[in-house]
């Protein structure tokens, strides 16, 4: 069902309404549960027949396995099917095909995204619009896709290499599949305590022109005393092949630390981020290709070394992905480019 509408009503009670039926649903955040079937009439918001469904943590858990929490200790990353159905992945596409529509960025804040290292102090580095979207939904885009006046040269559905990075806190369904039971329950088979989303985003892969994300590790960016608190939850929405552009790990790596920070530097001083060290070479034989079905779920710790090639295929690479952080007994480090705001506190997992 897509829904689109969130109107908290009365304690941790939140109406969503269908874009199908106008039916409304009646959320409880707080037993995880959801009342269905109130008709929805201008100005009338009264239920007159409804049906309670269960959401409760029931089976949760079991979507991952004594083995997939062993694989994902030892390798750094495990690959799990079924995470989401086909139709919620059609939905979740749909409706970012909705947000793009309405796109208006500002000519200076057409930002293209690149994971090469000076690139990125060029472009984010010296971006106040990349810098502050943490608690924001904005858009990123491939390199090549505007001429010398800043005017879109591709259909602008073909120009992003991302949207974030507040998808999770804005936009219902994606706030829903955040925090679904599946989500939830995989969060406490791994013993986490207290788990805040940290970030979200929408990335496109385009047909063509996706750019390579080069060897990294998300704890250069998302930094934690002590490390091992982050993990990176990456839903596939599209089949995630090696023809157009999957994940590449290599298994083990998440024991071994960091070489490199992207920090914040001084109020007004530019750039605004900056690197302390370097990203070692990685021996390309080591890497392992990580496919996964449209509906799937790759968990990557925070510290394993991973990268995806550049898509050449005509096949788009959707995904949704966000980052959680065990929050009990660990340090968020103050230098980091993402912040948590007044508008925004990085919100827990369970609710």
């Amino acid at each position: 069902m897509l829904l689109r509408r969130s109107v908290r009503v009365k304690g941790p009670k939140i109406l969503l309404r269908s874009l199908y039926d106008n039916t409304l649903i009646e959320v409880d955040t707080s037993r995880g549960r959801i009342r269905a079937g109130c008709a929805l009439t201008r100005g009338n918001t009264q239920a007159h027949r409804s049906r309670v469904v269960d959401f409760s943590q029931r089976n949760a858990m079991d979507f991952m396995t004594d083995q997939d929490v062993q694989r994902y200790q030892e390798d750094g990353y495990v690959v799990l099917d079924g995470l989401l159905t086909s139709q919620e992945c059609d939905e979740l596409r749909q409706r970012m095909a909705e947000i793009v529509e309405r796109m208006d960025v500002p000519e200076h804040c057409r930002t293209t995204f690149s994971t090469y290292h000076d690139e990125q102090l060029k472009k984010q580095g010296n971006a106040d619009y990349f810098i502050t979207s943490g608690d924001k939904i904005r858009f990123f885009f491939e390199k090549g896709v505007f001429d010398d006046k800043g005017e879109f040269i591709v259909p602008k559905q073909r120009s992003l290499n991302k949207v974030g990075h507040a998808l999770h806190a804005y936009e219902p369904l994606y706030q829903k599949v955040t925090h679904s039971p599946k989500v939830q329950g995989i969060a406490k088979k791994l013993g986490l305590v207290s788990p805040v989303i940290l970030q979200s985003m929408f990335i496109f892969k385009q047909p063509g022109i996706g750019g390579e994300v080069t060897p990294h590790q998300d704890a250069t960016f998302l930094y934690t005393e002590p490390l091992g608190r982050v993990m990176g939850v990456w839903i596939a929405l599209e089949d995630a092949t090696i023809n157009n552009g999957c994940l590449w790990f290599i298994p083990g790596s998440h024991k071994s630390g960091i070489t490199r920070r992207m920090v914040r530097t001084p109020k007004g001083t530019f750039p605004l981020t900056d690197f302390i060290g370097r990203e070692q070479a990685y021996d390309e034989e080591k890497f392992v290709a990580a496919p996964v079905k449209k509906g799937g779920v790759i968990l990557i710790h925070g510290e394993v070394v991973h990268r995806s090639a550049e898509n050449t295929s005509e096949e788009s690479r959707h995904v949704y992905t966000f980052h959680i952080m065990e929050a009990q007994q660990t340090r968020w480090s103050p230098d980091n480019w993402l912040q948590p705001t007044e508008d925004l506190p990085f919100p827990p997992l369970y609710t």
